[in-house]
């Protein structure tokens, strides 16, 4: 018959280890979710870090998903089959806000929450936005532009016009460039996602002799596919305007190709959204369809800034030795 004693430690082993298990198992209905459009672009790489991140601090299971490639609709599909595993929380980066805003609603109906991050659907119920000051960046970077362009010449604009956040860019930068009458907007360019456009656009301005003075990328993709036009025919004297921190981007302003760019904080955005996605599922609110944005007493911001930063040929130095010694 066991001693007391060795009862005791017996029972003391029980209760570490039932201590232990719960530990184990308190997060098992949780896992949560970063969803966007076109995963492998080094944007996307770097919100992911971010999650990673945070997860890895709090100690959740998450898991980043989407296409490789920009495809909307497979961005859809992804966010579908992530509703269906009733996951405690999403973060999304809407490429069509238009197309992803019933799911959203959906999604909402079913008290998962959804948080939109980078480009937002408005229309949709979604919790709240964590991203940049879109109109806010368009300005700077148009104040960039019309300085290096002496404020006058022709520019072409690459973008992708269904994107919430791309749109507000444009508006900034046209809001800008108007305090310069003598800048033209020559056309806006949609590029589908798809780089080459870019590519192809300055290849051809270049080789039908256009007065085309600058050009003014909105996404992440087509800066350094213009300055790799530029150098390739030995074009100078042409302002680039790029967005984002892609190591190609960051390269060609240090070589004086690209005249600047708008740095954005996608590391921020999911690290603190995921942070948010958590808080939500341990401390819920009385009803996810609520107008949270119109609410005085809501306890959610409607929008959180993570800021956005110039960088340019005085500061790229500083820039890349910071990003080298994160490394």
């Amino acid at each position: 018959m066991p001693s007391r004693r060795s009862q005791g430690a017996r029972s003391a082993s029980c209760v570490l280890l039932l201590m232990f298990c719960v530990g184990c198992n308190q997060h098992s209905d949780e896992k949560y979710y970063l969803i966007t459009a076109n995963k492998q672009v080094s944007y996307w790489q770097l919100a992911r870090a971010g999650f990673n991140d945070a997860a890895a601090g709090m100690k959740i299971p998450v898991e980043f998903t989407g296409p490789d490639t920009y495809d909307p609709k497979a961005e859809q599909d992804a966010f579908q089959r992530v509703v269906r595993t009733k996951p405690a929380g999403i973060l999304i980066s809407p490429a069509d806000p238009e197309l992803l805003k019933a799911d959203i609603d959906a999604a909402i109906a079913q008290g998962i929450p959804i948080i939109t991050i980078d480009s937002d659907s408005p229309a949709s119920k979604r919790l709240l936005f964590i991203g940049t000051n879109n109109y806010q960046a368009g300005l700077m970077g148009g104040q960039a532009a019309a300085q290096a362009l002496g404020g006058k010449g022709n520019v072409i604009v690459f973008t992708m016009p269904n994107q919430t956040n791309l749109s507000e860019r444009l508006q900034g930068y046209r809001a800008a460039l108007e305090r310069s009458p003598g800048i033209k907007l020559a056309r806006v360019v949609d590029i589908h996602g798809d780089p080459v456009v870019a590519f192809d656009t300055t290849q051809a301005a270049i080789d039908k002799r256009e007065a085309i003075d600058g050009y003014i990328c909105l996404e992440a993709l087509a800066g350094k596919e213009v300055a790799a036009v530029l150098s390739q025919n030995h074009v100078t004297g042409k302002v680039v305007v790029a967005m984002d921190t892609d190591p190609d981007t960051i390269e060609w302003i240090r070589k004086g190709v690209i005249a600047a760019t708008i740095a954005q904080k996608p590391y921020t955005m999911a690290y603190f959204g995921l942070q948010l996605l958590d808080d939500l599922h341990h401390h819920r609110l009385p009803s996810l369809n609520s107008n949270w944005a119109q609410d005085t007493h809501s306890p959610l911001p409607a929008f959180v800034d993570t800021g956005a930063t110039l960088i340019d040929r005085n500061n790229v130095n500083a820039f890349m030795q910071a990003q080298q010694r994160r490394q």
